[in-house]
C-alpha cells in the first residue's frame, strides 16, 4: 500500500487539514492507500521557518499544499525543497490576502482527486501550480 503524507500550510487554515483528513480515510480502503494530511502549523508551531520544516518534511517524502509561491521562486528554498525531496502544490490566490477560506475549501475539495493522481504519478520533489479557473501545471524541477 502506498503512503503519502501531505501537509496544509499555514497559511490555509489547520481545520482543512483536519477535515481533508477525515474525509479521506474511507478512500483510503478503497483505493488501497495511505494518506494522512496535517496542519504544519499543528506539527510544527505557528511560525516555523520554511527552511526547518522543509527538511523535516522531506525526510518523510512528504508533500505540502500551499499559496506561498515564493518557495518557488526564493533561490535558497527552491533549492531546499529538491535537495530534501518534498513535493509542492502551490494554489496562486487571485488577490495578495490568498483564496477565501471557502474558495480554498472548494478549490481542495475539487482538485482533490487530481492532487491525488499527481502524487501517485511522481516521485518527489516535485511542484505545480495552479490558479482559481487554471488546471495544474508542471513546474520545471
Amino acid at each position: 500500500m502506498d503512503s503519502y503524507k501531505i501537509y496544509i500550510d499555514e497559511n490555509l487554515a489547520p481545520q482543512l487539514a483536519k477535515g481533508l483528513n477525515e474525509l479521506q480515510q474511507p478512500q483510503n480502503i478503497k483505493e488501497k492507500l495511505d494518506i494522512q494530511v496535517f496542519s504544519l502549523k499543528v506539527v510544527f508551531g505557528e511560525g516555523a521557518q520554511d527552511e526547518d520544516w522543509i527538511p523535516k518534511v522531506g525526510a518523510e517524502k512528504g508533500i505540502v499544499i500551499t499559496q506561498d509561491f515564493r518557495i518557488q521562486t526564493l533561490r535558497h528554498q527552491n533549492e531546499l525543497y529538491k535537495k530534501h525531496g518534498v513535493g509542492f502544490f502551490f494554489f496562486i490566490p487571485p488577490s495578495k490576502s490568498g483564496f477565501a477560506y471557502w474558495e480554498m475549501v472548494k478549490q481542495l475539495v475539487n482538485r482533490w482527486d487530481e492532487i491525488k493522481q499527481i502524487i501517485r504519478d511522481n516521485e518527489t520533489p516535485f511542484a505545480y501550480r495552479c490558479r482559481a479557473k487554471s488546471k495544474f501545471e508542471k513546474l520545471n524541477s
